[in-house]
């Protein structure tokens, strides 16, 4: 049975699509059978992931109001064990069309359920923000990986999030784990990045994972491509950190 990530932080611009589709494509590299959920009404990680945007084609909107069979949905990439999930902005309205719906918050899980034996990983990207959407990725995940940029008012966010973590824990998701905090666009040049890891840690202690994300042009070039950085430009430190941190991820099975 496939082991549900959900990538999320309520902070926009801290690496979370970027995240969750390295690391699908990551894990994909190492073998695993992938499949990639788009949760983000923007629909960031389904074109990065280099699925094109077609106005005319079902979404994870067209499964969640209307019950469309996910498995009519779901696109395969140019990695052959990737999977993807798409989203379009129609899935702004699902939020607001799901909310008087019975068991609301189940929906997404639900739907994994019905496939989770046919994957090894699946990663949901969620929105910048801590609504219904979110919520369905938080019930229907088995762990929760939180990318946190290396800025000042990242243990706030951290804080935050782990608050309603505890709160949906007791109401929603009592299996829910972290799989870990993540550190992007680490600059070593700064002692603000390292203040920032070496508070996390202090704090956090082993929650926060070994793999650092480092700041990178090529890293931050790859979605106008519509390309994972294992396909964008092999080479780069990107590349290397999102490799490292799918065999980081495998390693806690």
């Amino acid at each position: 049975m496939g082991k549900v990530i959900t990538v999320a932080n309520q902070k926009g611009g801290v690496g979370k699509t970027t995240t969750s589709v390295n690391l699908a494509a990551g894990l994909a590299v190492e073998e695993k059978k992938v499949l990639l959920i788009d949760a983000d009404p923007q629909g960031n990680a389904t074109s990065g992931s280099g699925v094109p945007r077609i106005q005319s084609r079902k979404t994870l909107y067209n499964v969640l109001v209307l019950d469309e069979a996910v498995e009519n949905v779901i696109l395969p990439t140019e990695l052959p064990l990737l999977w993807v999930l798409p989203a379009d902005r129609n899935l702004v309205g699902a939020e607001i069309e799901i909310v008087n719906s019975e068991n609301r918050e189940y929906k997404l899980k639900n739907i994994i359920n019905k496939i989770k034996n046919d994957y090894d990983y699946i990663i949901i990207d969620c929105p910048p923000s801590l609504g219904l959407l979110t919520v369905n990725a938080l019930t229907a995940a088995d762990s929760l990986l939180v990318p946190i940029q290396c800025e000042y008012y990242a243990l706030e966010g951290v804080t935050e999030l782990f608050d309603t973590l505890a709160r949906l824990r007791r109401s929603l998701n009592p299996q829910l784990n972290i799989e870990g905090l993540l550190l992007t666009m680490y600059d070593e040049r700064t002692n603000l990045s390292s203040a920032v890891a070496q508070d996390l840690r202090d704090f956090y202690g082993s929650q926060v994972l070994k793999t650092v994300i480092p700041r990178n042009v090529r890293l931050a070039e790859a979605p106008s491509y519509g390309k994972p950085i294992i396909l964008y430009d092999i080479r780069s430190r990107g590349a290397e950190s999102y490799i490292q941190l799918a065999k980081e991820i495998l390693s806690h099975e």
